[in-house]
């Protein structure tokens, strides 16, 4: 197979930005979601209970989610996957590009159990903080906002270090 003919760098091309920016689209999602939420909380009269918990929560969600969830391991495995798809890109996998980039298939029995588990531990979370009254429920939003917004920047910057470079992080494959 030839792989230097252009139809083939664009399919690479493809299976990248596609990797890359469907995981990001997925989570700005999640912002246009719970970006109302927050702003109705604090459109509300906040106590000071509810500014201490608003402040310690985004601190520690920006730390938890953020720095050591994004960008500590959940955005170098997306960008290293997505590097993958450049240098293997087989139909499927580009056509399923954002989730074989979050590790939901073809990865190692670790990746995938930790990418399906995570899933259906946010899922539960947010069911749980949906029920929450306000502005309980915005002040927990703002937190995650934030460590959504880490997510999404860090996912951009290992992307393009890696356009740079070319050097990633383990994409964690099946051997």
């Amino acid at each position: 197979m030839n792989t230097t003919h252009p139809q083939w760098s664009l399919l690479r091309t493809f299976a990248y930005v596609w990797g890359v920016g469907g995981v990001c689209a997925s989570l700005v999602l999640g912002l246009s979601r719970l970006s109302p939420r927050t702003l109705e909380a604090f459109s509300m009269d906040l106590e000071p209970l509810h500014w201490a918990f608003a402040i310690a929560w985004t601190v520690f969600m920006a730390y938890a989610e953020g720095y050591r969830g994004f960008q500590g391991r959940f955005s170098p495995t997306v960008v290293a996957r997505a590097v993958h798809l450049t240098r293997d890109p087989r139909p499927h996998h580009v056509l399923l590009a954002p989730v074989f980039c979050m590790g939901f298939f073809h990865g190692t029995r670790k990746r995938m159990i930790l990418s399906w588990s995570l899933t259906a531990a946010i899922v539960c979370l947010v069911l749980f903080v949906h029920s929450l009254p306000q502005p309980w429920r915005g002040l927990i939003d703002l937190g995650v906002l934030v460590g959504l917004t880490w997510g999404i920047a860090t996912i951009l910057l290992f992307a393009f270090r890696a356009t740079q470079t070319g050097t990633t992080h383990d994409p964690q494959l099946p051997s």
